[in-house]
């Protein structure tokens, strides 16, 4: 699927919305996530990034390419400047073997597991993009719903619960291992719902390398990426999952392949907390629920991608790796609940 001729359909769709002939577009594979696929258009008018779900069987509802390009669009009438602008979209499969769409390509640095060739980051840098990447989530937190459209992409009643219920349904319909660890931490954040819920709009993925950086300033964040798994919901939630990624330089060494806040200069998450607090008129003293759920999601995302990797849908070889993510998440989950430290 990934070659010219498969290209070839894509582009005779493409040639007329961005007014150039098929022999004219240049189409190829962008590396980085684990999930949806992006890939690089350049035409003479210019570069976008095009949308996709990954080969083979779907995860779940976080594919649907309809409602990611409805965010975006959402976002950019609420004003938020971070989010990439949408450009159109096709639920037609004939032409590129699924849904997709279309949106800008922002220029930029991308920070995955290990710093990009020629940049070099110092602990003043990573200290700034530390409170700069807190300050995007803060804001985007903070947008207005009712006038925006925005509360129209999300159910906020009863939206913990229903997250709870679902990661743990997702786990055991994925679950290849054995993981006491992971059923003990199940039965925990079932049985320990908050009592109170908050309402805002939040991505569910948020963590460095969904952060495009100017490269002239690379504490500065151009835009946020990936808004598959954005709704309405308990911001906190969303704070608790970037805090599971947020990993800290003790952390085991598998937690930090997804983000390079484990280097010096980084706020701890206890930073990061103190952070968040001090900027939103939330009740943050149950951020230990919300952190190890964010460790639960986090293992259990990496176990759906590992069981379609050991059925042969994905032959990514990363994806080997995932089951380590899963025991060293439910691990560190577990030992949180009982240190009760985050």
């Amino acid at each position: 699927m990934e070659n010219e001729l498969a290209f070839s359909s894509l582009k005779n769709f493409l040639e007329n919305r961005l007014q150039c002939t098929s022999n004219q577009i240049v189409i190829s594979k962008l590396s980085g996530g684990f999930s949806n696929i992006t890939f690089l258009v350049q035409t003479p008018q210019g570069k976008f990034a095009l949308r996709r779900p990954p080969f083979g069987e779907k995860i779940s509802k976080a594919h649907d390419m309809e409602r990611e390009f409805k965010v975006l669009a959402a976002l950019e009438k609420a004003g938020y400047s971070k989010s990439p602008k949408p450009i159109l979209l096709s639920t037609d499969e004939s032409i590129f073997g699924a849904p997709f769409f279309l949106m800008e390509f922002v220029e930029g640095i991308v920070l995955r597991n290990k710093l990009p060739n020629g940049i070099t980051f110092g602990q003043s840098e990573f200290k700034k993009l530390s409170e700069n990447a807190l300050d995007s989530l803060l804001e985007l937190h903070h947008l207005e719903l009712e006038k925006s459209g925005l509360i129209q992409l999300g159910k906020p009643e009863g939206y913990v619960q229903r997250q709870v219920e679902g990661w743990i349904d997702r786990y055991f319909r994925a679950k290849t291992n054995d993981l006491p660890e992971m059923e003990n931490v199940a039965e925990w954040l079932k049985t320990s719902l908050p009592q109170v819920e908050n309402v805002g709009f939040i991505h569910n993925d948020y963590k460095y390398d969904n952060l495009v950086l100017n490269s002239e300033n690379t504490s500065e964040i151009k835009a946020v990426l990936d808004w598959e798994m954005a709704t309405v919901g308990d911001p906190l939630m969303d704070l608790g999952t970037s805090l599971a990624y947020w990993a800290e330089a003790d952390d085991p060494d598998i937690l930090k392949m997804f983000n390079m806040s484990h280097l010096p200069g980084n706020m701890s998450r206890q930073d990061v907390i103190e952070y968040y607090a001090a900027r939103s008129p939330l009740d943050l003293r149950n951020m230990l629920y919300y952190y190890i759920f964010g460790l639960f999601k986090v293992a259990v995302i990496a176990q759906q991608i590992f069981r379609r990797f050991s059925m042969g849908f994905a032959s990514d070889p990363r994806f080997a790796s995932l089951i380590h993510v899963v025991i060293a998440a439910g691990k560190k989950a577990e030992q949180t609940i009982q240190t009760e430290k985050i």
